[in-house]
């Protein structure tokens, strides 16, 4: 049996939560493995105190197997692609399957970006000195101010980092600019698959695309090791993941909980807020406002 622990589900808008609900859930977030297997995934027994479940990364087609497991009431918070580069062909055929648009598109973002360099690192003392200089870059980032989701700074990420980078198992890139460090990469590995863990960029040098040109760099690098097996680019959606992915599995999060009164309620308020925000949305995208309202989200 899985302990559960407290989690909030949000009601948010982009970047900005406007408030929360707290329930004590159990979290199964799928690997990349687990999505495109062709098997629902198993849940754990819940503990007396939960709530219920977040699965997340579930494969939309296994959605209704899990969905009426256990007579839990079910609410799907996002769909998405998850997306990922098989590694194992090598990066010929990856350059070569990605579209014409994307690969000029690269080139000319390189061109552009002019005399920038890209640092790599992977053994613990290589990490320690990584982390340092990326910490000043992720202090700048909206991932940090907006979400809480810049690279950690506590000991105890530092020292998972250092360990990880002893047993070989986790690689990171810094790009800089005229000596100065303007975006990160970090990216553990687990049974050969790179996982896209933590990144960010300075918004100052925005207009450089540092963030693709650095990911372009790093697939470069994963590509010549010639034993990993593919680079996840795990939950959400993003322009970048899609075009330089290989493949991807449609997903769903999924809110599994205990029919109770407060669930039940919790459920109907999730329902009707996310409903609001889909529509909002497609009210924006027609209406020709994304790029303004992408502006205020991030302030």
């Amino acid at each position: 049996m899985t302990i559960a622990a407290p989690l909030p589900l949000k009601f948010q808008i982009g970047a900005r939560t406007l408030f929360t609900l707290k329930r004590r859930l159990v979290r199964v977030a799928l690997s990349l493995d687990d999505a495109r297997a062709e098997r629902a995934p198993v849940v754990p027994a819940l503990d007396a105190g939960a709530d219920g479940y977040l699965v997340t990364s579930l494969p939309e087609d296994r959605l209704g197997e899990v969905a009426a497991a256990r007579g839990m009431i079910a609410h799907v918070r996002q769909r998405y692609t998850r997306y990922f580069a098989d590694l194992a062909p090598g990066y010929d055929a990856w350059w070569a399957g990605l579209s014409g648009n994307t690969r000029s598109t690269l080139k000319r973002k390189t061109k552009k970006a002019g005399a920038v360099e890209v640092r790599r690192y992977r053994t613990p003392a290589e990490i320690e000195e990584f982390h340092a200089l990326a910490r000043v870059v992720a202090a700048t980032t909206y991932q940090e101010k907006l979400l809480g989701a810049g690279l950690p700074d506590t000991p105890v990420f530092r020292h998972e980092m250092v360990a990880l980078a002893a047993a070989g198992q986790v690689r990171a890139w810094l790009l800089f600019v005229e000596g100065r460090a303007v975006a990160y990469l970090y990216c553990p590995i687990v049974d050969s698959v790179v996982i896209y863990a933590y990144v960010g960029h300075d918004p100052a040098v925005g207009v450089l695309s540092p963030g693709t040109l650095l990911q372009w760099e790093a697939m470069r690098d994963l590509f010549a090791e010639g034993d990993l097996r593919a680079f996840d680019f795990t939950e959400g959606e993003g322009q970048h993941k899609r075009a330089l992915a290989s493949g991807g599995v449609a997903c769903v999060d999924l809110l599994l909980l205990r029919p109770t009164v407060a669930n039940r309620a919790a459920i109907a308020a999730l329902a009707g807020f996310d409903g609001a925000v889909a529509r909002a949305k497609r009210l924006v995208a027609r209406g020709g406002l994304r790029d303004m309202v992408r502006k205020l989200r991030r302030g």
